[in-house]
């Protein structure tokens, strides 16, 4: 029998392409597990918005510290061996959430290593597939990555509710696991074991000054950043949200659940997504990010007094939402891969995702704490819950003007 051979897929070629993102799409299928389900952990668990903000958030907490180190690795090791730690910690993560996690500081822990398994998969798995490209074929690869993990953390909600469904939270856990693992097994038959080109200029494994010194580079960071605290905000609370808001105004019996009306909202943000980098490519990514940044903050400040007035207002609210969150998504991504020193890429993407990240821990919590402060389930909690965060995505819009005007 022929032995499997690595170089049938060429790092850089069509079918590697597709084999990492179909990896990065097995191991995100089970990152949303815990905001689809996030309403009965609040009830059996006993939680306080603020508990349940942080279990969410941890996982963008322990992303933070761990991404620099793991993918600035990849500049000196093999992107094969980071990747491999990445969905090995992503699949026992889940698994531990389903079989020991039995309350809040279990449950925490078990999300900080799944935070942990997603620094060493997600920006490592893009960066294998950017670095052998250039140009629009480059861009376009970064935008088909992250289509395919915004597929699988939109998909992942519904995935949550049906698998709930039919064998409890656990076995919603367990179908993330084993997703994770199977990710695991396709990097390790594609992915090369060859070291990345060594290079002088590389500087010290955690020296982010030449980073901080790239103008265009730091300017998309600073969108990215208050990009995913916004997404991060939506994500984690919208089931929540829209389960408060069907409780309380009631609904027809053939309205699909929240966890399905967000699958469809992520979706239609995926596709929004893809269009927006194409729309950047046309128009130029400056006026994309513009637009995009102020259509969502003003949803913001809009989405979480409907849950006083009609559910199919807050449905329509939420879905414009995430679709205004979602445009900018793959151009400011994409801005900071072209942006970067080809020889400082790993370390770009790194400051790039741990900054982003940064923003996503502290989005959930926030959310948490004011719905605490400001009257829990009420119309004025959700309503200074979201909006709140306007404040937000108009400080980082104010940050990366500033920064000049980085692209014609």
């Amino acid at each position: 029998m022929r032995r499997w051979d690595r170089t049938a897929l060429a790092p850089g070629s069509r079918s590697f392409v597709a084999a990492i993102v179909c990896a990065q799409v097995l191991t995100q299928i089970g990152a949303f597990t815990l905001p689809a389900l996030l309403p009965g952990y609040i009830e059996r668990w006993s939680l306080s918005k603020t508990e349940a903000g942080w279990l969410i958030g941890i996982f963008f907490a322990a992303y933070v510290p761990t991404v620099p180190v793991l993918l600035a690795l990849t500049d000196r090791v093999p992107a094969r061996r980071i990747y491999l730690i990445g969905t090995g910690l992503t699949a026992l993560s889940h698994l531990g959430f389903a079989t020991l996690a039995d309350g809040f500081w279990s449950g925490l822990l078990m999300r900080a290593v799944a935070g942990i398994g997603w620094a060493g998969a997600y920006m490592p798995g893009l960066k294998a597939i950017a670095e052998p490209l250039e140009g629009q074929a480059q861009s376009r690869a970064v935008s088909w990555h992250a289509a395919g993990v915004g597929i699988a953390g939109a998909g992942s909600f519904a995935i949550a509710g049906f698998a709930d469904a039919l064998g409890g939270p656990s076995a919603a856990f367990l179908f993330g696991a084993a997703a994770a693992a199977m990710a695991f097994v396709i990097a390790a038959a594609v992915m090369p074991d060859t070291p990345p080109r060594r290079v002088a200029a590389s500087g010290g494994l955690l020296d982010f000054r030449p980073v901080f010194r790239n103008r265009r580079a730091m300017a998309w960071i600073v969108g990215y950043t208050v990009h995913t605290w916004e997404l991060a905000a939506l994500r984690a609370w919208a089931v929540t949200f829209l389960s408060v808001t069907i409780a309380r105004l009631g609904s027809p019996p053939w309205l699909p659940s929240p966890t399905t009306l967000f699958t469809f909202a992520g979706l239609a943000g995926v596709a929004i997504s893809v269009t927006g980098n194409e729309t950047a490519h046309r128009y130029g990514r400056n006026r994309v990010v513009l637009g995009a940044i102020l259509t969502a903050a003003a949803l913001s400040l809009v989405v979480g007094w409907t849950t006083g007035i009609s559910v199919a207002l807050a449905i329509a609210a939420v879905f414009l939402w995430n679709m205004a969150i979602y445009i900018d998504s793959s151009a400011l991504t994409a801005g900071t891969v072209q942006a970067a020193d080809p020889h400082l890429r790993g370390a770009t993407m790194g400051l790039h995702s741990m900054a982003g990240y940064g923003g996503g821990f502290i989005g959930p919590l926030g959310v948490g704490l004011v719905l605490d402060l400001c009257g829990g389930d009420s119309m004025t909690g959700w309503g200074l819950g979201f909006g709140h965060v306007a404040i937000i995505t108009l400080m980082g819009l104010f940050i990366l003007r500033k920064l000049g005007r980085v692209e014609r």
